[in-house]
């Protein structure tokens, strides 16, 4: 330990850290994000190859979903943890977690397998986001917060555009230094994880807290995990069992049984509780945490299907795919420079989030109307346009929910936030998905039916009955046939629509583009929504002090740095 740094000291904080210490702790806290946020849209892109290594393709669901339950249910603990005890000790234990998770994906031999690691990486990946924002929230006030919520916006820009193009790059191969291309995917987690837990170990030096006494809130936590693990399972799984099927229905009982029991409980803990329900008496934080769950329905719903749209309609690779969304990416980080920059110099911030949510709004309405033959450059726009709002909307978001409680719920105010957006992500990208496959095969169908009646596309089935090219060949004899099958097994496999011949694959294009069109109807009447409740969104003075300095009675005890 070298000689303290205290909050008198000229370009220190009110927390007692220099603008240099923050930039320190912010590269610990970025790594372990960016853990997480890599590890999600890498594994996303080579799921399919994974699934056909293992022959397991009918399970990747699963990988998924177990992966999300764990996260997402986590998520309030190590937030009510880390208030109890100290964050430190939490985010070590988060990026341990999850690089032993990383490694145990590395040598899995089946699907089952697989998603049982995946389930175990997820407890740790839990923690990384919300703590994360968290200790930032310790560190800085939320007015100077805002000038480095950039950093944290570029985790997601960069993961979304490095994430394909590296899930491209290893699963495309079939062995990287003798080990098989796709286990690389979670392999490469494997270094910048302990870089993370090294560079936390050696800057981030926070006051030690405990509360003796204090009990954790363990039936709490199991409630939640009857309440929410259904009804996850049901979103993830519910398109394909049936939304009205005998599993669904049981799930949503059981869902809503759990999620009764866990009000019930919490309303007895006080503020014992895994998420004390006197928070939501608050007006400021339970709007905003609304606000949250609707961003995160339209924000996961939207950006979920653009990637498809790129490819499944425009034919790019998901390498290509990730490169084509930096539109949005440079949308989000610059309105976050921008919109951090003058909330850390004025100290008003409500002007953000409203900008944001009509530009998300107006964004999406757009997109409703490119089809296959639009050009790039024109979605470019539209991406822009969404990812612009979406910079001024999440990270102010953020930090008004951390500044309308008081700094000891610093932990699980930012943490039910994280996690009610979660919820909200899941549960939108279901319901659009939904919109989506309901759509899809009668407007191909459509197409189909009234592709054969034209010369150029009979011409192209006839060709495709005498072609060398398998796909070719498979679709004409079905159509040839009215076998409806051979269309359903492209809806099934997508990535054989590249393979068509164009005049065989254009009614397939076409069918998928139109059925977007009302997805990104509905995505943006939730940004509609968001607006309205951000119009109705009180503005709480921000905070002059970090959390460490606010919650402390007296003068804060020197901060020592290594």
């Amino acid at each position: 330990m070298t000689t303290a740094t205290t909050a008198d000291e000229p370009g220190v904080n009110s927390a007692g850290f220099t603008h240099r210490q923050v930039l320190m702790i912010m590269s610990g806290l970025i790594l372990g994000m960016l853990l997480a946020a890599l590890d999600q849209t890498i594994v996303s892109t080579s799921i399919r190859t994974i699934a056909d290594d293992l022959h397991g393709y009918s399970a990747q669901a699963w990988v998924t979903t177990a992966y999300l339950i764990t996260s997402t249910l986590t998520t309030p603990l190590y937030g009510k943890l880390s208030d109890m005890f100290g964050r430190k000790p939490f985010f070590l234990a988060a990026i341990t977690i999850f690089v032993a998770g990383s490694l145990l994906c590395t040598v899995s031999t089946s699907m089952y397998e697989l998603a049982a690691f995946r389930a175990f990486q997820g407890l740790g990946a839990g923690g990384l986001f919300s703590l994360a924002l968290t200790i930032m929230g310790d560190i800085v006030s939320p007015r100077e917060r805002a000038r480095y919520q950039g950093y944290f916006l570029a985790v997601f820009g960069t993961s979304s555009v490095v994430g394909p193009v590296l899930g491209g790059l290893f699963s495309g191969q079939a062995e990287i230094l003798g080990i098989s291309g796709w286990r690389w995917v979670f392999l490469v987690n494997v270094p910048l994880g302990l870089l993370a837990f090294a560079v936390v170990t050696r800057v981030l030096h926070l006051p030690k807290r405990s509360k003796p006494g204090v009990r954790i809130d363990w039936l709490g936590t199991l409630t939640l995990v009857v309440g929410i693990v259904p009804l996850l399972v049901v979103a993830e799984q519910g398109r394909e069992w049936g939304w009205g099927s005998a599993g669904s229905i049981a799930c949503y009982v059981i869902g809503a049984i759990g999620v009764a029991a866990f009000v019930w409980v919490e309303s007895r803990l006080g503020d014992a509780a895994l998420i004390p329900l006197r928070m939501f008496r608050n007006k400021t934080f339970a709007l905003g945490v609304v606000i949250s769950f609707v961003v995160g329905a339209g924000m996961f719903g939207g950006i979920s299907l653009l990637p498809q749209y790129l490819q499944v309609v425009r034919g790019a690779s998901p390498t290509m795919a990730g490169l084509e969304m930096l539109p949005m990416v440079l949308g989000m980080m610059s309105a976050s420079v921008v919109s951090g920059q003058t909330i850390s110099r004025t100290g008003r911030y409500m002007i953000f989030p409203r900008i944001g949510a009509v530009l998300i709004t107006v964004g999406l309405f757009l997109m409703h109307y490119i089809d296959a033959d639009s050009h790039l450059w024109l979605v470019m726009i539209f991406m822009a346009i969404t990812g612009f709002g979406l910079g001024n909307l999440m990270q102010p978001l953020v930090m008004a929910l951390q500044n309308a409680l008081p700094p000891k719920d610093m932990g699980v105010s930012t943490a039910s936030a994280t996690f009610f957006r979660q919820i909200g992500g899941t549960l939108g990208v279901a319901v659009f998905l939904s919109i989506l496959f309901a759509q899809l095969s009668p407007n191909i169908g459509d197409e189909l039916r009234a592709s054969a009646t034209q010369p150029a596309y009979q011409q192209a089935i006839a060709a495709g009955l005498r072609s060398d090219n398998p796909a070719d060949r498979a679709l004409s004899t079905g159509l040839a046939s009215r076998d409806t099958s051979a269309a359903a097994g492209v809806l099934n496999d997508s990535s054989v629509i590249q393979q068509l011949n164009p005049t065989l694959s254009r009614p397939f294009k076409v069918g998928f583009a139109e059925s977007l069109s009302p997805v990104f109807l509905s995505v943006s009447g939730m940004g509609l929504i968001a607006l309205v409740l951000v119009l109705f969104w009180k503005e709480v003075p921000l905070r002059s002090a970090g959390g460490i300095q606010a919650s402390s009675e007296t003068k804060p005890e020197p901060v020592a740095t290594a």
